[in-house]
């Protein structure tokens, strides 16, 4: 959320919705430009998020030919839903997204479609531009990408760290179940989507046993914790570290830094 930057730690792509994702079509020579929605985006607070259905469309601009992608991230979250109050992004709307058009509508180098995807956070506050409609899907800008050299190569970012620049903040309330990777080093990091990317009947039920599922790398663990209290997630001098699992599910890591922490308290 609200990525302003990102910079792997790793070759290839991670980061909140990175992997296993392909740019729509070639990209074209020469450079282009998404709307530049960030500079009249508003800090707004969204609540009740906690399996709450969104989709993402990014629109991708930059240089082609050194490969100095932007992509502009337009979410769903809180439009379309009045059928259905916590989906924002039906299977039949999302159908309708038609990423050639939407390329050449905004002369942009590529599209590519992120989603569905589920909220894990109970709440969240971030940046968000103004409504626009593409392919009858309507979406608001929520963050800027700096695109890696090998974005869209699947599974570059998996179980990999991630650097990003994030303005956002976000929370998880007490009683609420969260969904952790602990890594080799013990460092936890806690889910904020779960994804039907890649897994397209993956439920909210089925993240209790996740585990079953995922090709975890050696000394990678997964759990789920109730938790006792609420927690909260934020960045450290602008700076958050993601990663990815194998299902294309996104998580926060809980770090230190500068003598600081990014996390209320470890989960």
């Amino acid at each position: 959320m609200n990525f302003t930057q990102i910079k792997t730690r790793f070759t290839g792509v991670a980061g909140q919705t990175l992997t296993a994702v392909a740019i729509a079509s070639s990209l074209l020579a020469g450079c282009a430009t998404a709307p530049d929605d960030s500079k009249v985006a508003k800090m707004t607070r969204f609540d009740n998020m906690n399996n709450y259905r969104f989709c993402e469309i990014w629109l991708i601009g930059g240089d082609a030919v050194t490969k100095d992608l932007v992509g502009d991230v337009f979410n769903t979250s809180y439009l379309n839903n009045k059928a259905d109050p916590r989906d924002s992004c039906s299977d039949e709307m999302w159908a309708k997204v038609d990423t050639e058009a939407l390329k050449q509508q905004y002369s942009v180098l590529g599209v590519f479609k992120n989603g569905p995807r589920f909220w894990m956070y109970d709440w969240f506050e971030t940046p968000v531009g103004p409504v626009r409609e593409l392919s009858g899907l309507q979406v608001r800008w929520i963050n800027s990408v700096q695109l890696p050299k090998e974005f869209g190569k699947p599974g570059a970012g998996f179980y990999k760290d991630t650097v990003v620049g994030r303005k956002s903040k976000q929370g998880y309330a007490k009683g609420q179940t969260v969904f952790i990777l602990d890594d080799p080093q013990g460092v936890p990091w806690v889910m904020q989507a779960s994804s039907r990317i890649v897994d397209k009947n993956l439920s909210y039920n089925d993240l209790r046993t996740l585990n079953t599922k995922l090709k975890l790398p050696p000394g990678w663990k997964y759990r789920f914790k109730v938790l006792d209290q609420e927690l909260g997630i934020g960045a450290i001098n602008g700076l958050a570290h993601v990663t990815q699992d194998d299902l294309e599910n996104t998580y926060n890591s809980c770090f230190e830094a500068d003598g600081q922490k990014n996390c209320t308290y470890q989960p």
